[in-house]
């Protein structure tokens, strides 16, 4: 293997040119940066910057019309297989079933990608969900299947979270109690998108700014002063 190839794989993430296209819509416009493993790429930027689509080409979901892309070492799409087990995805949308308890839902999950029980019990017990598990999910307040949620992307133990407002409906202690979890010191590699740019400049390593699917900026959090900042949501 050759240098640059060893380097690559090496990176949490390596982006060269990424685009994706919605039609003749560009949602994603040359997007290049590369993140060391265990640290922090925080996504800001407004609504329909291209964000979730970001995570949705990381999480192997899209293909990328353009560009390289590498996660975990591995080139999407021709290596999405081998790196789609190491990777949790905490979306907008929980991807449990509604009809299900928690318990169920995780038990389902772990069968699906030959996780223990005992971890199922484990992560009820670790967000506070343990007591209320056995109720179906569509019975239960949106911050409770947020915890759920949390649940399943952290079932497989994966190497890279992708983190879609992970704090979303959950008040400030069960925050707390989670950041062991999915915070900065769960010595994960992630990537953080929130509409709370304080909050997530406070947990970064590395700050991606964008706009209409176009780099804005990009750089470390002391770089990004308050008239930046707010030039990230003009």
């Amino acid at each position: 293997m050759g240098v640059a190839a060893e380097s690559q794989r090496e990176r949490a993430l390596a982006l060269d040119g990424l685009t994706r296209r919605y039609g003749e819509r560009t949602a994603l416009a040359e997007v290049t940066l590369t993140l060391e493993p265990g640290l922090t790429l925080a996504v800001l930027g407004p609504n329909g910057a291209g964000k979730t689509t970001l995570l949705r080409v990381l999480a192997t979901l899209l293909r990328p019309h353009a560009g390289k892309v590498a996660v975990l070492g591995h080139r999407l799409p021709a290596e999405s297989w081998a790196v789609r087990g190491r990777i949790g995805l905490l979306a907008h949308e929980p991807l449990l079933y509604r009809e299900l308890t928690a318990r169920e839902n995780l038990r389902l999950h772990a069968t699906l990608h030959a996780v223990p029980r005992a971890r199922v019990a484990q992560l009820l017990d670790a967000v506070g969900l343990a007591r209320r598990a056995d109720e179906p999910l569509r019975t239960l307040s949106r911050g409770l299947v947020q915890r759920a949620a949390i649940c399943r992307m952290l079932l497989a133990d994966p190497d890279l979270l992708l983190l879609d407002e992970p704090y979303a409906n959950l008040d400030p202690g069960v925050q707390a109690a989670l950041t062991p979890l999915i915070g900065a010191g769960a010595g994960k590699t992630r990537v953080l998108v929130s509409h709370d740019p304080a909050g997530a400049l406070r947990e970064a390593d590395l700050v991606l700014g964008l706009s209409r699917g176009r780099v804005s900026f990009l750089g470390s959090p002391s770089e990004l002063d308050d008239a930046a900042l707010r030039g990230l949501y003009a």
